[in-house]
């Protein structure tokens, strides 16, 4: 198996091209990076690119779908919660649905938060593709368009994605690469959630409401994601730190 990665300069998004071996399968995982690295790769290995595996369905993700579709005939598929907001899907999948690809063999797994068909794919039981789940020192935020909530986010990290195993490759729909054991050592949601930091419990103001930052982290980007908790309700949220100012 080799990959090849595309990224977007502007939205710092990923697409992931992985092919079993020279002259064979491959798949496209989200299709939001520049095509042309993605379409010499194709020829210079010969490869047969039959799936766009869509991780979900924002725009930094997808925006090349139907280049890749007309281009190549391959099926564009994506989690059937988000087929209307596709605007149709050739193929939808669910949790533990699987597609063999020669000799790649790819497993959805379902991790709503983000979104609430939010997808990883993992392949060959070797490497998982974590959309915008999981980042190496980040989450994903739970204010995007289509967003479930905190209790799911924490829910697919801790309990589908960090059920892997600790030297697996994670590959996220941001920036740069990770592997399980990393993030579970070192990525302070994570460590929060194990109990291994405390929280903090700073006032501040989110979204223009009242709430408690109880954690502030470097994201992707450069910028913070922060978990807080909203006065009105005690609800939990994980949001961009540029929506956060800290009470003085």
């Amino acid at each position: 198996m080799f990959l090849v990665r595309s990224l977007n300069p502007q939205w710092l998004s990923n697409s992931w091209l992985v092919a079993d071996h020279d002259g064979g399968s491959a798949v496209l995982i989200d299709s939001g990076g520049p095509m042309e690295s993605i379409l010499e790769a194709v020829q210079t290995h010969r490869l047969d690119l039959s799936h766009v595996l869509c991780t979900h369905h924002h725009h930094d993700h997808v925006a090349h779908n139907a280049d890749y579709r007309r281009r190549f005939g391959c099926s564009v598929c994506g989690h059937r919660n988000e087929e209307s907001l596709f605007g149709g899907l050739d193929q939808t999948l669910d949790h533990g649905d699987e597609l063999v690809c020669g000799d790649l063999h790819v497993r959805a797994l379902h991790i709503p938060g983000h979104t609430s068909g939010q997808l990883a794919f993992l392949i060959n039981e070797e490497r998982v593709f974590t959309g915008d789940t999981l980042f190496r020192g980040s989450v994903g935020g739970t204010r995007a368009p289509d967003h479930t909530d905190y209790a799911d986010l924490k829910e697919s990290i801790m309990g589908t994605l960090m059920a892997l195993p600790p030297d697996m490759p994670v590959h996220p729909g941001h920036t740069e690469s990770t592997i399980i054991g990393r993030e579970w050592e070192e990525n302070p949601f994570i460590r929060l959630w194990r109990g291994l930091d405390p929280a903090a419990a700073q006032r501040c103001q989110a979204y223009g409401r009242p709430a408690a930052l109880l954690l502030s982290a470097r994201d992707y980007d450069g910028g913070r994601k922060c978990l807080v908790r909203f006065d009105e309700g005690e609800v939990l949220d994980i949001v961009p730190g540029s929506q956060v100012v800290a009470n003085t």
